[in-house]
């Protein structure tokens, strides 16, 4: 049953039930905390009662604090992961006991950042963190009256996936204007396997099998090891690669090549190209080739057809010519 004591103005509501762990809250008005009673001993009666002690003494920050400290390390990308944590932690909704914070609350603060600039994209990662979060607490932590907020908000649409082609001629422009000696192989690595920037460059030659004429990769953005055939052109661009001490056969991080490759793009005077355009590229000549989609996936890393058809964009010529 649910009692009542006035202490310093406002009202502690206590309900003791049988069976349930012990409920308390304090309250500006008697009738406020009669209707907050009446509710649990409702829910206690028809055996849906969910303990809501943790979430109304919990801070977000809290929250935030310990899924930095117990989930994120476990990720593939865990820095980056913390960054975004970091910002959550100094945003104003970290300061809420999480029993308060809505949907609306989240919504407010996804346009807010969007005033600010960031893109679709960036956003769906911030709050993708966050509604993980919630899984975990509400599974794992205790927070069983927790109902994830993100689930209900309308998040901006992601742009349309980028339609452009790289030609043969810009890869050999690219290739004269760079002031590296490794960026040459690896653009035509790029674009003759479809390997992502942080692929090519974690590569060492006991990825290469020459006698079945593949690539293993054990460093993936899904995690998962994949084997990629390798064509004739992309074994010789291997063969005259010259073989270093340390093993790896390049001597450039990712974001070196990023920084090698934006260079020759402004010696060379292109515009509106990135990295990635190459293995945009790659992936399309793949399909221009008649490979299917199992067999793209296969060499690419994709699971599903959605996500191939982010990156091919196939020449219509082409199509007319395998039409007849």
């Amino acid at each position: 049953m649910a009692t009542f004591r006035k202490r310093s103005g406002a009202w502690q509501v206590r309900v003791q039930r049988k069976g349930f762990p012990e409920q308390s809250k304090t309250f500006t008005t008697r009738s406020e905390g009669i209707a907050w009673a009446r509710v649990l001993e409702s829910e206690m009666d028809r055996g849906v009662f969910v303990s809501r002690i943790a979430a109304e003494t919990t801070i977000f920050s809290e929250l935030l604090t310990r899924y930095l400290k117990e989930i994120t390390p476990n990720k593939k990308h865990s820095s980056v992961e913390a960054y975004r944590i970091q910002a959550w932690l100094r945003c104003p909704l970290a300061k809420r006991f999480v029993s308060t914070l809505r949907s609306s609350d989240f919504a407010c603060w996804r346009d807010a950042r969007i005033q600010q600039g960031i893109s679709p994209n960036t956003l769906k990662l911030e709050f993708a963190i966050i509604s993980h979060l919630y899984f975990v607490a509400r599974s794992e932590w205790g927070f069983e009256s927790l109902d994830n907020p993100i689930q209900y908000m309308r998040m901006p649409a992601l742009p349309k996936g980028r339609a452009r082609r790289v030609s043969d001629d810009e890869v050999q422009l690219l290739i004269r204007h760079t002031g590296s000696l490794d960026l040459s192989p690896i653009l035509r690595l790029a674009i003759e396997t479809g390997m992502r920037r942080g692929e090519i460059a974690s590569l060492t030659w006991k990825a290469v099998d020459f006698n079945k004429r593949v690539l293993e990769l054990k460093e993936t953005k899904n995690g998962e090891n994949r084997f990629v055939p390798l064509s004739s052109v992309a074994m010789q661009i291997l063969s005259g690669i010259p073989r270093r001490i340390d093993g790896r056969l390049f001597g450039m991080t990712a974001h070196a090549i990023t920084y090698a490759f934006i260079r020759a793009c402004k010696r060379a005077a292109l515009k509106d190209l990135h990295f990635h355009d190459l293995r945009h590229e790659a992936i399309t000549r793949l399909f221009e080739k008649g490979l299917n989609v199992m067999e793209v996936g296969s060499i690419s890393g994709h699971k599903t057809l959605q996500m191939l058809q982010r990156y091919t964009h196939l020449r219509v010529e082409n199509l007319l010519e395998r039409l007849g």
